[in-house]
């Protein structure tokens, strides 16, 4: 399959909306995406991620209205040039995606959406669901699934369930644009309670492709995830 990004031919222009409007309650209150890795805050790495991408054409930071002026100081200071917004979530991840998506340029044609809290995707990782998505309409990577899962009720395992047809979901989820504002929009107006933006697509009958992910790709949400990352980027060093 010849790629849809390559060197030699215009890219679908693509743009990533980087949600990050989470109250970190896990983290006590304090706002897990100021936090540091390594010397430096975790939303400044993910965004970072995305602003050396070269497929990335734009980034939308969708955040709380009391993180605007913060985050806008943040992606200064890292040089991140690719931040065009920085705009207010709403209630729900559905609603701050939402948000995102529609403050895409009108040439827009690909959006990656990513948690603000996984800082530590590859550029491989985001390539190979933009490669996809240009292709099927939809992509997210995943990992398969390392430890025995069961079936749980009322407290008692009634039945395994087997590793090879399950895997974990990661961002970034990719999508024609089109697509995802369609999904997020019905999604919303009919009160669907989504787990990730794959659910969307999925309520409206779209087909995500699943692409490789990766266990370096960890999302920070307790501070024992702060930890974690860090011995990661200590051992590639």
């Amino acid at each position: 399959m010849r790629s849809v990004f390559s060197d030699l031919t215009p890219h679908p222009r693509t743009a990533a909306v980087i949600p990050a409007a989470g109250s970190s309650t896990r983290m006590g209150g304090v706002n897990k995406l100021l936090l540091e890795i390594d010397g430096v805050p975790v939303l400044a790495r993910t965004l970072l991620a995305f602003e050396d991408c070269p497929q990335i054409d734009e980034i939308i930071v969708v955040c709380r209205e009391q993180d605007i002026m913060d985050y806008g100081r943040l992606a200064q200071a890292y040089d991140c040039t690719k931040v065009t917004q920085i705009i207010r979530g709403g209630a729900t991840r559905t609603e701050s995606v939402l948000a995102g998506v529609r403050a895409c340029g009108p040439d827009v044609e690909l959006v990656a959406i990513h948690d603000g809290a996984r800082p530590l995707v590859s550029e491989a990782v985001i390539r190979e669901t933009l490669e996809a998505a240009a292709q099927t309409g939809a992509a997210a990577p995943v990992v398969p699934m390392k430890d025995s899962v069961k079936r749980v009720e009322g407290g008692r395992i009634i039945a395994d369930v087997p590793r090879d047809s399950i895997a974990a979901v990661q961002t970034p989820q990719t999508f024609r644009r089109e697509l995802i504002l369609d999904a997020l929009a019905r999604a919303l107006a009919d009160g669907a309670a989504l787990t990730d933006d794959c659910a969307a697509a999925e309520r409206v009958g779209a087909v995500v492709t699943a692409t490789r992910g990766s266990y370096r790709n960890i999302k920070v949400t307790t501070p024992e995830d702060i930890t974690a990352a860090e011995a990661l980027l200590e051992q590639e060093e």
